[in-house]
């Protein structure tokens, strides 16, 4: 039986997506170019994890193997990628419309699990699959009636969300083998340097940038970055992953609320109409997903039981 933790699971699951939500708007505060903002926000990162890595879990390098290393990069390649075009599409669109399109990662998720692991598609993941698209459509309707920008906006995030859908593939394997905090600073590093050589090829100058930009990336590192991410891990162990699934589509809800208190963002109905269906599309095939693994968790003990 577990420990009772000391701090309550969905208290510290609210702070953590409070926290993501934060993200869109301090990218759009910042001056800087998007592959700027997304170095030093990685770079951060890992400089802030660097201590922790370093005196507990640097002994766990010798037993990464070559295929381990080649996946990871891999993982922070896409990784480098997802934030590039993410922080690109908030110069075109609104907060709104980018962060509910990147929280299509689920549905992403589960294409690329169907075409490599070859795994089954039930009826209720088609209906929420059709359901997240419909909405999407309709997000990207009135954004496109808006400007063509904001469509180019909308088109950025999808690609955003599927590469951020490649990193976590590629990566899952490996980060069973490596502890959470290994892992995450190998993948932050591999990423941080994939950014810095994207900055230097595409002549992004590395500084003077103004005081307040600086705060947006040291923010960045900490909030979105190291806390809320660290707190959905942590609540791992007294949550199921499909609460803490569930949990983050609230992040557009946030991220909205702060747009239009903070940078006067105002929502359309395409936005809000679409975002609902999205999030209920979402909602319906996370809950599919949990009774399936219920369901096979089972007949596994089923069939133990009956050995």
């Amino acid at each position: 039986m577990l420990n009772e933790p000391k701090l309550n699971p969905y208290i510290a699951l609210a702070i953590g997506v409070i926290s993501v939500s934060t993200s869109a708007i301090m990218v759009k505060f910042s001056s800087a170019p998007s592959g700027i903002i997304a170095f030093y926000r990685i770079l951060f990162s890992v400089l802030l994890m660097l201590p922790v890595f370093v005196f507990k879990y640097k002994h766990e390098l010798k037993s990464i193997g070559k295929k381990d290393w080649i996946l990871t990069a891999i993982s922070g390649v896409f990784l480098a990628l997802h934030f590039i075009l993410w922080f690109e599409s908030l110069n075109y669109t609104s907060v709104a419309s980018s962060t509910v399109l990147v929280t299509l990662q689920p549905l992403f998720a589960f294409v690329g699990v169907y075409l490599f692991f070859k795994e089954k598609i039930t009826g209720k993941a088609i209906l929420s699959g059709l359901l997240a698209i419909a909405g999407s459509v309709i997000i990207s309707w009135g954004d496109f009636k808006l400007s063509g920008m904001a469509l180019w906006g909308d088109i950025l995030a999808l690609i955003a969300c599927a590469l951020v859908t490649a990193y976590l593939l590629f990566g899952q394997n490996v980060r069973k083998r490596l502890s959470l905090v290994t892992y995450t600073f190998l993948v932050y590093g591999i990423s941080a340097f994939s950014l810095f050589v994207y900055v230097l090829i595409m002549k992004e100058p590395l500084g003077p940038y103004p005081a307040g930009d600086w705060v947006c990336f040291i923010l960045l590192a900490i909030f979105p970055t190291l806390l809320g991410h660290t707190l959905f891990n942590w609540s791992l162990k007294w949550l199921s992953t499909t609460t803490i699934s569930m949990a983050i589509l609230f992040e557009p809800v946030g991220a909205a609320i702060l747009a239009y208190y903070l940078l006067d963002e105002n929502l359309i109905w395409t936005q809000i109409v679409g975002g609902i269906i999205v999030m209920i599309g979402i909602s319906i095939f996370l809950l599919d997903e949990r009774k399936a693994k219920q369901i096979a968790k089972q007949q596994n003990n089923i069939i133990k039981n009956s050995a």
